[in-house]
């Protein structure tokens, strides 16, 4: 069995196209069929069912892709450990992003000024975890961690409700979801993180909110409700810091409406140095942001 093969029935199972996969591997698909066919007998046992055009792994294929995975990304990996220990790894860092991406730049050049060295491949409005981590580290809602991964907590932080300074509810200390089902809400797009949490709230006090404008800019956000276009939930430590005055932030009676941001990598993988000192980092990092946050309230009595 060659390590050649393996990859090659890897990229294979991945596209489950022989000819797309030829073309990716820059081979041609008669040289491709012909690779997976000599790994077959080698095995004594067909990896894939073909129907015309397309292949589609079976069990036997798919217990073997597993292990293949595993074989493959323990050989990257050391080849990797050894680069960075001689100080040749590659200093970029891919970071997929899910929350708080508006935290981003302050966070990444605090970080420079440190590891000037260091560079960033940003994911970003990526919709779904694939099963195999592409990324080195993500910053992701706490409650739905990337799967394959170890996580870390670096905040759990209450979901306020900012309304205009105008409106009839901004000398309220306090308000509960129920009171907020009339109101006209300002929100993140669908899909994002914060504006799936926020909406369970809703639906747990038994109404679909009304959306009057969705943004995924927090500087639009906070325009529009001072402008009195609407109201919207704020997370207070990552969003709340810079409201102003003409924007009023109101605690929601419910004590279960919060939400955590974690840091994930994946548990399999070898995970460069560089990759360490950024997660080392963050987690400093935010727990800065959240030391600074109950300051505040201690001052403001909030």
């Amino acid at each position: 069995m060659e390590l050649l093969q393996l990859k090659y029935f890897q990229t294979a199972a991945r596209m489950q196209h022989m000819t797309k996969a030829a073309h990716s591997l820059h081979i041609s698909q008669p040289a491709l069929s012909k690779m997976i066919a000599s790994l077959e007998a080698e095995l004594g046992t067909k990896l894939f069912e073909r129907e015309h055009k397309t292949i589609r792994l079976n069990e036997h294929g798919k217990l073997f892709l597993r292990q293949v995975d595993i074989a493959l990304q323990a050989l990257e990996d050391g080849k990797l450990q050894l680069q960075d220990a001689n100080g040749c790894v590659s200093a970029v860092i891919t970071l997929d992003v899910r929350v708080s991406s508006h935290l981003l730049p302050d966070l990444l050049a605090d970080f420079r000024k440190e590891w000037p060295h260091a560079e960033f491949q940003l994911q970003q409005h990526v919709s779904s975890f694939e099963d195999m981590p592409s990324f080195d580290l993500c910053l992701s809602d706490g409650a739905t961690p990337p799967k394959g991964t170890a996580s870390v907590c670096l905040l759990e932080e209450e979901i306020v409700v900012a309304v205009p300074a105008e409106h009839p509810l901004a000398d309220r200390n306090h308000v509960s979801l129920q009171e907020l089902k009339e109101e006209s809400f300002i929100t993140l797009p669908p899909g994002k993180s914060l504006r799936e949490t926020t909406d369970a709230f809703c639906r747990l006090a038994g109404f679909t909110p009304r959306i009057r404008f969705e943004s995924d800019d927090p500087a639009t956000v906070r325009g529009l409700i001072r402008a009195g276009q609407g109201v919207a939930f704020l997370p207070v430590v990552t969003w709340g810091g810079s409201t102003g005055p003409d924007v009023v932030q109101l605690r929601l009676e419910e004590s279960w409406c919060k939400r955590s941001i974690s840091l994930s990598w994946p548990k399999d993988r070898y995970l460069m140095h560089t990759a360490v000192l950024f997660r080392d980092f963050a987690i400093r990092y935010f727990a800065r942001l959240a030391e600074s946050h109950r300051q505040d309230i201690a001052r403001s009595g909030f």
